[in-house]
């Protein structure tokens, strides 16, 4: 199926384009990157789309331009899921080094990964024995000890979301930040955890214990606001006040699991707080087998970026494979918070007495019914 972006873009003349990007993507230009030919050989050979684009910022008398590129990772599973987890793992990593390797050759400097990226999103199951061996510690995993090998090769601050199993043998999603020299610099767990359907998250693991930290990397300051986490506005206000410059929503969402506003929550939270949003979405159809009854659970990928101003790209395909390349100005971070003043004229004050106020109404409630 393709994206709606491909489609729009192969039906419209220049001028009919050039109108609709400026309403949809809020420029008429996508800014597309020239991207080298070995790349374009690379994503041919690995079966994988690359798309390139760049957010420009005004240029400044005292600051200089604060440019770098970014990587955004979307991938289906490799084996069906019912063959050995240590298979299934070490497939997927052979699959994602190899497109590491292509983002590594455009100078990207910092890469997500997309939710649980290791795994078939099994949650939709029900079951947690079966699995467990997914679940892996943050800081000395597998997937970390591969991805730190790359991370310093290449000089990139990667962000890998996990299974996380801590000391005690709790589950946690997390995402693992390593840095440039390969080293774990920290984690976040998420925050928000779905119960909708089939997909019961509370049952595997808690909601988060960390916050809201942000990341003080050699290339910018980032933040992780894993999937279900989008919903919240207050969620991505908090990586705002805490410093961010760029917050990733690495994902695994279906179709009738929000779709319809994939688009538009992350862009809508960029223009709030003054920062980049990245949200990468894993793409493919994952089948389970319980009780001789098939579960199957496909993915939507179009993984898109998102630039303080508003403007975004075009996301990468709805069912392959993909990467997407950003160049981008953090400069433009500021210069979009001086412009509109969102968090000069906003009354956090305000906010935060009505909060207590309402959540001690709710409580008496909730007293009153015991």
């Amino acid at each position: 199926m393709d994206s709606l972006d491909n489609i729009i873009k192969n039906r419209l003349n220049k001028d009919q384009l050039r109108q609709f990007n400026k309403i949809y993507y809020g420029r008429e230009d996508n800014c597309e990157l020239e991207l080298k030919e070995s790349t374009k050989a690379g994503s041919v050979k690995g079966n994988f789309e690359v798309a390139g684009y760049s957010f420009i910022a005004t240029k400044e008398e005292l600051r200089k331009p604060n440019v770098l590129r970014l990587g955004l990772i979307q991938h289906s599973i490799v084996l069906p899921t019912d063959k050995p987890i240590s298979e299934q793992r070490e497939a997927i990593f052979k699959k994602v080094e190899k497109i590491i390797e292509v983002a590594a050759s455009e100078d990207v400097r910092i890469l997500c990964l997309q939710e649980t990226w290791t795994m078939p999103f099994f949650l939709c199951t029900g079951e947690k024995e079966k699995w467990e061996e997914f679940a892996e510690p943050a800081i000395n995993g597998p997937s970390t000890v591969f991805l730190s090998k790359l991370a310093k090769r290449y000089e990139m601050v990667i962000i890998s979301p996990i299974l996380e199993r801590d000391q005690d043998g709790k589950w946690w999603n997390t995402a693992v930040v390593i840095d440039e020299n390969g080293d774990y610099i920290g984690k976040h767990r998420k925050n928000h955890l779905p119960s909708v359907g089939s997909y019961s998250e509370t049952s595997y693991y808690a909601p988060g214990n960390l916050g809201h930290p942000v990341f003080d990397t050699k290339y910018g300051k980032i933040a992780v606001n894993i999937c279900y986490g989008r919903h919240h506005a207050l969620n991505w206000l908090m990586f705002g006040l805490n410093g961010a410059q760029i917050v990733f929503n690495p994902a695994a969402t279906v179709t009738e699991f929000g779709e319809t506003f994939w688009g538009i929550e992350a862009r809508t939270a960029a223009i709030a707080n003054h920062y980049f949003t990245c949200s990468i979405n894993r793409v493919g159809t994952e089948e389970y087998f319980i009780n001789k009854d098939k579960k199957v659970r496909t993915y939507y990928g179009s993984s898109y970026v998102t630039a303080p101003n508003g403007c975004r790209t075009p996301g990468l395909s709805k069912d392959r494979d993909g990467l997407l390349i950003v160049e981008l100005d953090l400069n433009l971070c500021r210069q979009v918070r001086d412009q509109w003043g969102f968090n000069m004229t906003s009354r956090l004050d305000v906010y935060a007495k009505s909060i207590d106020k309402n959540n001690l109404k709710q409580n008496c409630v909730h007293d009153d019914e015991f």
